[in-house]
């Protein structure tokens, strides 16, 4: 209670000294100096002046995310992305940035540095609220009135914008409904479909995910809306989540007296942001190496701070692991979560500050003979100790990756991280990221098989994500009504989210935990108790969780319906199941076209399309590698299957 006294009396100073708004930054491209920082009100350097230019150290990547790779490819766009605190008073920065560009022959001021046809700039927030929508919403307007000014010089009226913003914001409450402005669970399960329930276990287990796509707004609203699932994670559970230093900081020569001073930042060079291995930082600073990958990686999510990223298994090939196959069914996991027991048992520590060794081995469970004292997750939490502690502790969230970032992916003090990239160099670094989330095509690609394993969905899961979409799908062609009732609307599914998340944290807590949490996929929750987010959250007493019922929302006995779902489920989206589809409608599109039969190659269809089906189901029937004897209730559910 002191310490959480102490937060709060600490935030109360906070909101004292520092306005919601930080800064207005304009960021524009020289075609010989690249992105630079233009203009900036307030100063970014207090003793600077507003078209200075100068950057404090920690922002040295402010230029470059404002201006997202490729933004010449499109008219306008929009970016959200994350700063590190400048003091141990600050928390993340939020930024939101409105990029456009205009034909230099339209400027009715045109400077002599300006060379090219097109004028690139982009006006951003710098805020200490993530109220990204909405900030989007006031800042799309304002950059839409600077640029047709066609004078550039004129910025009295992003003064304004400043004064407005911070009078409008100051005093208001991160609750309702413009917290999750812009953002659509409902667009997002429908375009996602049951996967979406995957990329929400996958953050559970504090893995490290990457989003690709473009344009940049497409990207940053697929995962700040998966974000939007976990209850009160945008409003309060990002404090923590931009806590990484820059390059120049990790590059420094050992004992070369500490990091520079926040002074202005020159546009770096490009040596500066060559990818360094974890090896190399560690001996840049005088570490040893990390250790080798140990055993239950897989399963212990981020079991240490030094791990290097996993790498895919020789034995998997492409196809193995372009997408989840969820054709899997679900198997006894006893040798899983004896692993699980075993990896707990040993305390999980971190050490992103030299010095301050921080455990996150419970000093007791709560509602097992009392706490004597939890850990604080330093986020301002609800009864039910929403939101978790994901994004703590060097776990990052950062929705836009600029390529100067690169190095973050390999950094030693980074143990996960969920981000978003639109260079292709990201995606082709694929051995530095746990799962590649692919928004264009709906796809998540995962190397690790042991990681596939953990996130195929049970039967009660499947039929959760299958609720989910046919209330979402249910009104779909009424245009008047899409998305303003509340059964299938979007604050609707994050409420079925919550549900999800009160029930599975409630059902690790009961005395029968083992049997509720099998229809959550045992794998999986071995996994998730060994985090360092469930180990904050349990060992910590919260008295609102006794009026949650344990259990499973969609747990019940299996029936034919549940083998339709999962074959369905299986077909359209493993590897295998694909192919089964393609060959089919090679063979409606042969009989449809030919009207007789001619031949060979319908019958070459049909056989092919049998062969495959065969193929398929007998690896359906192929029993698990390790035979695990289940117990009764076990041995029924899979019968059942």
């Amino acid at each position: 209670f002191e310490a959480q006294a102490a937060m709060e009396a600490q935030r109360g100073r906070e909101d004292v000294k520092l306005p919601p708004v930080l800064h207005i930054v304009v960021v524009g491209f020289h075609h010989k100096k690249g992105c630079q920082v233009e203009f900036s009100y307030p100063p970014l350097l207090p003793d600077e002046s507003h078209d200075s230019g100068g950057l404090p150290e920690q922002w040295r990547y402010l230029p470059f995310l404002a201006l997202p790779d490729g933004a010449h490819n499109y008219q306008e766009d929009t970016v959200y992305f994350h700063l590190p605190p400048l003091s141990a008073e600050m928390k993340c920065v939020y930024g939101v940035s409105c990029y456009r560009q205009i034909e230099a022959k339209a400027l009715k001021v045109r400077l002599a540095d300006v060379t090219r046809e097109t004028v690139q700039k982009s006006v951003c927030v710098l805020s200490r609220v993530p109220l990204y929508g909405l900030l989007q919403a006031k800042l799309q307007l304002i950059t839409h009135a600077y640029f047709e000014e066609k004078d550039f010089s004129q910025i009295d009226i992003l003064k304004e914008l400043y004064e407005h913003m911070n009078g409008s914001l100051r005093g208001s409450t991160l609750e309702g409904s413009q917290v999750y402005l812009g953002l659509s669970p409902r667009d997002l399960i429908l375009h996602f479909r049951h996967k979406v329930l995957i990329l929400f276990k996958l953050i559970l287990l504090e893995k490290k995910v990457l989003f690709y796509v473009s344009p940049v707004n497409r990207l940053v609203g697929a995962l700040m809306t998966v974000l939007s699932l976990f209850p009160g994670m945008i409003e309060h559970g990002l404090a923590d989540s931009s806590h990484y230093r820059p390059k120049s900081s990790l590059s420094e020569e050992p004992g070369g007296g500490g990091a520079e001073p926040a002074a202005a930042v020159t546009t770096p060079s490009i040596e500066e942001f060559v990818s360094v291995s974890a090896t190399d930082i560690a001996e840049l600073v005088g570490e040893e190496p990390p250790p080798p990958t140990g055993e239950g990686e897989g399963e212990g999510g981020d079991s240490h701070l030094l791990k290097p990223p996993s790498r895919p298994s020789p034995d998997s090939s492409e196809s193995d692991w372009e997408t989840l196959d969820p054709s899997v069914l679900e198997e006894a996991a006893a040798a899983a979560a004896a692993g699980g027991e075993k990896g707990a048992e040993h305390p999980e520590t971190f050490d992103p500050e030299p010095g301050i060794p921080i455990t996150s081995q419970p000093q007791a469970v709560g509602g097992q003979g009392g706490v004597v004292q939890g850990l604080v997750s330093g986020l301002e939490e609800d009864r039910y100790g929403l939101p978790l502690p994901v994004f703590t502790k060097g776990y990052l969230c950062l929705p836009y990756m600029a390529l100067q970032q690169h190095h973050l992916l390999s950094d030693v003090t980074v143990r996960g991280f969920v981000a978003g990239a639109t260079n292709i160099l990201f995606r082709q670094q694929r051995h530095l990221s746990d799962a590649i989330v692919d928004v264009e095509e709906a796809r998540i690609q995962i190397q690790d098989p042991e990681l596939r394993r953990l996130l195929a969905l049970t039967t009660a899961d499947l039929r959760f994500a299958d609720y989910l979409l046919k209330h979402v799908t249910e009104n779909r062609e009424d245009v008047f009504l899409d998305g303003t009732g509340w059964e299938g609307g979007d604050e609707w599914i994050r409420a079925q989210f919550t549900l999800y998340l009160h029930t599975l944290l409630s059902s690790t807590l009961h005395q029968d935990s083992e049997r509720l949490l099998a229809d959550y996929g045992a794998p999986f929750t071995a996994a998730w108790k060994i985090t360092h987010n469930y180990r904050v959250w349990q060992s910590n007493r919260h008295q609102a969780m006794t009026e949650i019922t344990p259990g499973h929302p969609f747990q019940g006995q299996y029936s034919v319906a549940d083998v339709k779902l999962r074959l369905s489920h299986s077909v359209q989206n493993s590897e295998r199941g694909k192919k089964i589809g393609n060959a089919m409608m090679s063979t409606s599109r042969n009989v449809v076209q030919t009207g007789k039969a001619v031949g060979q190659s319908v019958g070459g269809a049909l056989t092919s399309a049998k062969s495959a089906m065969s193929s398929w189901f007998s690896t359906l029937a192929t029993p698990p590698v390790a035979v695990v004897m289940p117990s009764p209730e076990e041995g029924h559910h899979q019968e059942e299957q």
